[in-house]
Formats: C-alpha cells, sequence, structure tokens
C-alpha cells in the first residue's frame, strides 16, 4: 500500500478473510510493517466463486513445477488442491517436515495467487496423499463425480461430459511426467472413476493439470 500504491491515511482498501468475505476498509495509519486499518463494511466479494466445486489432484512434480500448479489452478478457481504420490513420480518426500514445508510453502503461493485475481476465498490444500487412499476414499462420496486423465485407455472430454452432466462436486486427478501404471488405472476404474484423454498430443505434467482445470471451468464452471 505504502511502497506501490502510495496509499496514505484515509484512503480506502478491500480486504478479504480467504473464506470467500471480503470488506471495504479506511487507511488509519500506514506503518514500517504493517497497516491500521478501520472496517467500514462487508461487501460483495469482486469475483464470485465458481459454482462448481473443483477438487484438483495432482502427481507431486519435480522443481517449481507444481507450484505452478497451484498457482494457476487457484487463478482458475480451484476450490481445493490434493498433492499426490503415486508410483512413477520421480518425485520424494525426505520426512514429515519436509512435506509440512512444502505445504505451507503452496499456501504462501495460493494467498498471492488470490490476492492477485481477485478471489476473496483461497482454495483448501491437503496434505501430502496417496494414490490408493485417495481413490479408494472416493468410494464413499456418491454426490461427487471422478475424473482421472491419461495419455491413453480414456475417453473425449466431450464424451464424459454428457454422462456426468453439471455435478456441483467434482474431483480431477492428473499424473506425474511418468504417468500412471496398469494398476493405478484399474484401480482407479474398479473406484468408480472415469478415464479422460486429451487428445493425441501428449501435455507436461503441469500442461496437463492446468488445461484440466481450465477446460473444467470452461464447461461446468464460471470460465466463458
Amino acid at each position: 500500500m505504502r511502497d506501490v500504491l502510495r496509499l496514505r491515511r484515509g484512503d480506502e482498501v478491500f480486504v478479504f478473510d480467504g473464506e470467500g468475505r471480503e470488506f471495504v476498509c479506511e487507511i488509519e495509519e500506514i506503518r514500517s510493517l504493517d497497516a491500521l486499518l478501520f472496517v467500514k463494511d462487508e461487501v460483495k466479494p469482486s469475483c464470485p466463486e465458481s459454482p462448481l466445486d473443483l477438487t484438483l489432484a495432482v502427481a507431486l512434480l519435480k522443481g517449481e513445477k507444481f507450484d505452478l500448479v497451484v498457482q494457476k489452478a487457484t487463478e482458475l478457481g480451484a476450490t481445493r488442491i490434493v498433492p499426490v504420490i503415486t508410483k512413477l513420480a520421480d518425485v520424494r518426500v525426505r520426512d514429515e517436515k519436509d512435506a509440512e514445508r512444502r505445504v505451507a510453502r503452496w499456501q504462501r503461493i495460493m494467498m498471492e495467487a488470490a490476492k492477485q485475481c481477485g478471489r476473496a476465498r483461497v482454495p483448501e490444500i491437503f496434505g501430502l496423499t496417496d494414490f490408493t487412499s485417495l481413490v479408494r476414499g472416493s468410494t464413499s462420496n456418491v454426490d461427487e463425480k471422478f475424473l482421472i486423465f491419461s495419455e491413453r485407455g480414456g475417453q473425449g472430454l466431450n464424451e464424459i461430459i454428457p454422462v456426468i452432466k453439471r455435478p456441483e462436486s467434482l474431483t480431477a486427478l492428473v499424473g506425474s511426467e511418468g504417468g500412471w501404471t496398469d494398476e493405478e488405472i484399474e484401480m482407479a476404474r474398479d473406484a468408480g472413476w472415469l478415464v479422460v484423454t486429451l487428445g493425441g498430443r501428449t501435455l507436461r505434467a503441469e500442461t496437463a493439470a492446468i488445461v484440466v482445470a481450465a477446460l473444467l471451468q470452461h464447461l461446468l464452471g464460471d470460465l466463458k
């Protein structure tokens, strides 16, 4: 507010709580590390949430690729993000502290992305989840639809959409750089997941995750 926007005492700013509420405030004081604001009123968020409750589950990716997915999924309106441990993912988590540091980093990235795109709600980030637990846990939720995106053995998204119609909740699972094993695909099928293939070109894992979020928000959400 001070160094970039050059705001001063008496100027109005909008703040959000990360849970979907937004407020108009007046600056009372800008200090060296923070600011004192007077909350004037709650207002309707400038960017409404998508009607699609989208969980984007993505296999762990190397380097900063997962960071990119987290950032873009937030901008695209994902409700929650699940980092998934798969058999062919070339990523190893050293210990519990390493896992906690990763999740904390992704939370910071989501917060910054929400600020940038005007969302009043910050997506939920799950702890690291193994593939088997994710797939088998889905059988208890009969009201949600589950899609696993694979480079082989699936139907096109245009064939799947009429089958699932317009669900309020949907989980989309995107694989790692190494793809899926046959056993993982069969396990997902047996649990009721629909296998989807995105055309003839093989996309990088991080590209596929972003494309999936964009396509689902376009076809079932609010990305027009």
